[in-house]
């Protein structure tokens, strides 16, 4: 029976130590998550004017008017679309070229950046 003081498990400092990870990354993960859902949803709402018949959007104005009104469906309020997304208008289509990046602060002077960048090529209905 030598071995049954080894088998006792994890300390009470291993598991403090193994609860602070656990929270940092939690925390983490909680000021990220967001701006990730933040991004699908407007990429959603920019492929989705190919797929709407109803809007019917055929000039540029148009369709910053459509996602715009997606952004505020969606919750998504700290984003300026003007400063985002650049759309032109090729032949019979859309090139919309979303790109921005978000800073979240972490600890003191360590920030979090996330950064998004994405065209696409949207068809007109």
């Amino acid at each position: 029976m030598t071995y049954a003081r080894s088998q006792k498990g994890m300390s009470l400092l291993n598991w403090m130590l193994v609860l602070a990870v656990v929270a940092f990354l939690a925390s983490t993960a909680f000021k990220i998550i967001p701006h990730y859902l933040d991004y699908y949803s407007i990429e959603k709402a920019i492929t989705s004017v190919e797929t709407d018949k109803a809007a019917d959007v055929r000039t540029i104005p148009e369709f910053y008017t459509y996602v715009g009104k997606a952004m505020l469906i969606n919750g998504v309020r700290d984003l300026k679309l003007e400063d985002i997304l650049e759309v032109k208008q090729e032949n019979n289509e859309f090139r919309a070229h979303l790109q921005y990046e978000k800073r979240e602060p972490l600890i003191k002077n360590i920030d979090l950046v996330v950064h998004f960048d994405k065209e696409t090529r949207v068809r007109m209905p």
